[in-house]
């Protein structure tokens, strides 16, 4: 019977050990995921001690290259909703209630999509969370739009990027790809 026993023991550890080596790593994402916060920097002051006031905004995306491709008008089609990243959708969290074009968005957390045109964007806070791309974006669950201009940039950016700045009453969210940039006003 103990011998029975320890056979069996050691043909289930000997399965769980060829499983366990015959399991692939996921391959590295070639977009990969991203934080930026407001204040910038936040996690890395905060454990310096050096927090300069409350957190305010995160944004997660992840960062798609140029790898000399087109990008707006073609990769990124004009007048179409763009998840404003790869992968999944972007997402903003607000830890206080902000102010976004005279639009009241109280803290939580949001998906931020785009439609991007040659000379605006148009930027689209949405209360749809946790989904893939904009392939079920849902325009009913739009909390606000709001366009904002594009400014052309003399230098390219390969990869793509969110980032906040401070502003005169809060702050902005500013995407920089390719040679476009554009800014979200956010007050608070």
């Amino acid at each position: 019977m103990m011998r029975s026993f320890l056979l069996m023991l050691t043909l289930g550890l000997s399965a769980i050990s060829l499983q366990a080596q015959t399991t692939a790593i996921p391959a590295l994402d070639k977009s990969p995921l991203d934080v930026s916060y407001f204040p910038t920097n936040y996690t890395l002051l905060k454990i310096q001690d050096k927090i300069p006031g409350p957190l305010e905004a995160r944004v997660i995306y992840s960062r798609p290259q140029k790898n000399n491709r087109i990008i707006f008008g073609d990769l990124i089609e004009y007048g179409k909703v763009w998840r404003l990243g790869a992968n999944e959708a972007t997402e903003i969290e607000f830890f206080q209630n902000v102010k976004i074009n005279n639009t009241q968005v109280k803290k939580g957390r949001y998906t931020l999509y785009t439609i991007p045109y040659e000379n605006k964007w148009t930027m689209i806070i949405n209360r749809e969370l946790d989904t893939w791309g904009s392939f079920k974006y849902d325009l009913r669950k739009d909390l606000l739009r709001v366009d904002v201009p594009v400014e052309k940039q003399t230098e390219s950016a390969d990869v793509f990027s969110l980032y906040f700045d401070k502003a005169n009453k809060g702050f902005t969210l500013n995407a920089v790809w390719d040679s476009v940039k554009v800014s979200l006003p956010i007050s608070l």
